[in-house]
């Protein structure tokens, strides 16, 4: 890989030599790298592009990182990588797609990810996505994500875009048994006339399962942002969705939270918040030496952090 895809790789996955562990590297549409355990395994599907991730039984204290870069112009990707995650395994998955695009034409990866997590299973799941390029090409990123989790399992998901994609819509459907726990936090920053679309919907089918939806976004100039989370309570569950936004400039934020209970013991709570950054604050940072812009950098910052 040369200096522009190593630098993709270490802005979605830290990667910033060879990782330890099991790892699978997509490049431009192809494979790139890739090493397995003794745990864990990665292997080719035959019928379409993508991997399977398999995770062993019992397995601790490992991870997985399987970032794609695309750097030629014009290049539109997707794959399917299906996650086995073994019972009581608890390991840490990185994935992410960094795009870099100089030319004229669209460059897009488009990447659908399900996960089967295994009875009481721990799964931490990071994804990245960053574009870069001073090409008028735009950088496009769809990712899909499929969650089953089965009795006593968990998943937390750390979903980040904070910059370079001109266009994404991000669809997340979870299937949750007895005891299941899924935790979301969400992080985007928008800008020009990018545009994004988050769409979460969560199945507490089992008795007292979780789920916990939090995203925090920041519009600014004349982008769009538009948050969608659905949670329905089937059984004895708890289950909480928050949005928080902050829009500056011309930009515009649509947080539309929705809960549907199918059970007398479905708890579930929604909160939405969209506002400009205070005055206040902003004087307060102001009188401590910074230009305006600064302060509301470091607002921003200190927001999504």
């Amino acid at each position: 890989m040369d200096t522009i895809e190593k630098n993709l790789i270490a802005q979605v996955a830290d990667i910033h030599k060879v990782p330890e562990g099991a790892y699978n590297i997509r490049s431009n549409g192809e494979l790139a790298g890739r090493n397995t355990t003794a745990n864990i395994d990665i292997v080719t599907k035959e019928d379409k592009p993508g991997i399977d991730i398999i995770v062993k039984p019992g397995t601790k204290n490992e991870s997985v990182h399987i970032p794609v870069v695309l750097s030629m112009s014009g290049l539109k990707d997707m794959v399917y990588n299906d996650f086995y995650i073994g019972e009581g395994s608890d390991v840490t998955i990185v994935a992410g797609c960094g795009i870099h695009n100089c030319g004229i034409d669209t460059s897009e990866h488009d990447g659908v990810h399900t996960f089967y997590i295994k009875k009481d299973a721990k799964v931490k799941y990071i994804e990245k996505h960053y574009g870069e390029g001073d090409g008028t090409g735009k950088r496009i990123l769809n990712p899909t994500t499929i969650i089953n989790i089965e009795e006593g399992g968990y998943m937390e998901m750390d979903s980040v875009q904070i910059k370079g994609v001109d266009s994404t819509k991000r669809d997340t459907k979870a299937y949750l048994s007895d005891g299941a726990t899924l935790v979301i936090h969400e992080k985007i920053m928008t800008h020009g006339l990018q545009t994004a679309e988050t769409n979460f919907e969560v199945d507490l089918d089992g008795k007292s399962s979780s789920a916990n939806v939090v995203s925090r976004s920041v519009a600014k100039e004349n982008s769009k942002q538009v948050f969608n989370s659905k949670i329905n309570g089937n059984n004895e569950c708890n289950g909480h969705t928050e949005c928080d936004a902050i829009i500056m400039d011309n930009a515009s934020v649509s947080a539309i939270p929705q809960l549907t209970a199918n059970n007398i013991d479905a708890a579930l709570i929604h909160e939405a918040a969209i506002g400009k950054i205070a005055g206040e604050q902003l004087i307060k940072l102001m009188t401590l030496g910074l230009t305006e812009a600064e302060a509301e950098e470091q607002i921003v910052n200190g927001f999504l952090k």
